[in-house]
């Protein structure tokens, strides 16, 4: 990609809604296109995050709700003035999978903290940085339990939530999606893996024309 302003994609989604085959598919096409990817994840994007994501999501017993807010916004801090940041800075594209809206559907409205707090914690520890696009993976919690459980994988802290948790962090999603429609592309995550990828496609590429 050429010199100038990067552009910022972020992936959002319940837990086995297909985040990460989409990722890879769209970071394949944007390398084979000739773009220069740099793809990421919240929490656990740098050397620091990681420390941080072995903490929120495999620490054996309760985390205090707001503590785990926090520890979420200090990631965020640090990986976006040492990863986004920068990566933009080179005219690079920035693929990550889950940012502020995260904390907000999960810490927000599953863990039923106030979203706008949360929200105005993570912009405050980010600097204001908003993604160009998020692409927002829509899919029924009861479905997005079967693709967790055919995965055959043990479960991190917030996959194993009840069921109750993860219809509260569906709705804060959509609800996030409802007040910025500019922002998210909200999509059935229960469509076939290759129609989601079409419709990603066709935004993606119209969001770098305009760049």
């Amino acid at each position: 990609m050429t010199s100038g302003r990067g552009v910022w994609i972020t992936l959002e989604g319940g837990d086995g809604s297909g985040k990460t085959t989409q990722s890879d598919l769209l970071a394949s096409r944007l390398t084979d296109a000739g773009r220069t990817v740099v793809r990421t994840r919240e929490p656990g994007g740098s050397a620091v995050g990681q420390l941080i994501r072995d903490i929120v999501l495999h620490h054996r017993g309760d985390i205090a709700p707001r503590a785990e807010a926090l520890l979420y916004a200090a990631d965020r801090a640090h990986h976006v003035a040492t990863v986004v940041r920068p990566a933009l800075a080179r005219g690079e594209v920035v693929l990550q999978d889950r940012y502020l809206d995260s904390s907000v559907a999960y810490q927000g409205a599953g863990r039923v903290l106030d979203a706008t707090e949360i929200r105005d914690l993570s912009l405050w520890a980010a600097e204001g940085a908003l993604p160009d696009l998020t692409i927002l993976l829509d899919l029924d919690p009861a479905a997005a339990r079967v693709r967790l459980d055919s995965a055959d994988k043990p479960f991190d802290r917030l996959e194993a939530e009840q069921a109750e948790f993860h219809g509260r962090v569906r709705d804060g999603y959509l609800a996030l999606a409802a007040a910025e429609p500019e922002r998210f592309l909200v999509l059935d995550a229960a469509a076939s893996a290759d129609e989601i990828a079409d419709r990603i496609r066709t935004r993606v590429d119209s969001l770098l024309a305009a760049c």
